[in-house]
């Protein structure tokens, strides 16, 4: 057994989490610059370090899971989101049922938030974030984010829901209280059912052909009749059928 094979199922029994699910030369790439920064040999001396260092861990799951988002991500889709499926959702009921799931650091789940303000009051909100890294729930949790992640957010929307703090901006309460943040793996923990819409954006390229069939069938169980899935621009699901879909717009699928 190789080193990173031994890594893989130390892991596996520490936080549940299965890399073999991960595309292999991403993983291990991203994986050895860590380890190497921290001063260990190889993935056995490092899955040692891991296991007695809580903060080492946590950093292991931080550059595993790569946290890259911001507000209002690939502008055009959040206005085909605003414009068309919104309007098409509410036809049948006014409280939607939404999940964000890998939400990352929490711009994406804020941002369905703030785009669907436009139809109806916040009070009626709800919005489900999950992500496998405790650390970015944190984060999220916090609202506080650098100007940069604010690159794509309308002026308007800015005014209206952050409030500017020196170089940093905080998501105003109303907002925050649209949001309830929560722990879950997409690879081994039960999937909510009846959503209308589930968002989850640039974390499909990570996984193995075998993980991505596994979460479009868990999505696809998840969504009602009618619901949509929201997917990243490189993430396009080439036989929307096999999962009970079909095209809506670029990027969206609607389940049959």
């Amino acid at each position: 057994m190789t080193d990173y094979e031994l890594f893989i199922n130390g892991i596996k029994k520490l936080t549940g989490i299965d890399l073999s699910l991960y595309k292999e030369a991403q993983m291990k790439r991203r994986l050895t610059s860590l380890y190497e920064k921290k001063g260990f040999k190889d993935f056995v001396d490092f899955l040692h370090g891991v296991e007695k260092d809580r903060d080492l861990l946590n950093e292991f799951l931080d550059r595993m899971t790569i946290n890259v988002s911001e507000f209002y991500r690939n502008g055009k889709r959040w206005e085909v989101l605003q414009h068309k499926i919104f309007p098409k959702l509410l036809e049948k009921n006014n409280r939607l049922k939404i999940w964000s799931a890998a939400c990352s650091t929490g711009e994406e789940p804020y941002t369905i938030s703030m785009v669907l303000s436009n139809h109806v009051p916040l009070s009626y909100i709800k919005v489900l974030a999950t992500d496998i890294d405790e650390n970015c729930l944190q984060k999220a949790k916090l609202g506080i984010y650098p100007d940069r992640s604010l690159a794509e957010v309308p002026p308007a929307i800015k005014a209206k829901y952050f409030i500017e703090e020196g170089q940093f901006y905080r998501v105003k309460d109303e907002i925050k209280n649209t949001v309830t943040f929560k722990k879950h793996n997409l690879l081994s923990d039960p999937y909510e059912k009846n959503f209308d819409l589930i968002v989850c954006r640039n974390v499909m390229i990570y996984f193995t052909e075998e993980a991505k069939d596994h979460i479009y069938k868990e999505f696809s169980n998840s969504l009602r009749p009618g619901g949509i899935l929201f997917v990243g621009s490189t993430e396009q699901i080439f036989n929307p059928a096999r999962y009970g879909f079909e095209v809506e717009d670029t990027f969206f699928y609607r389940k049959i």
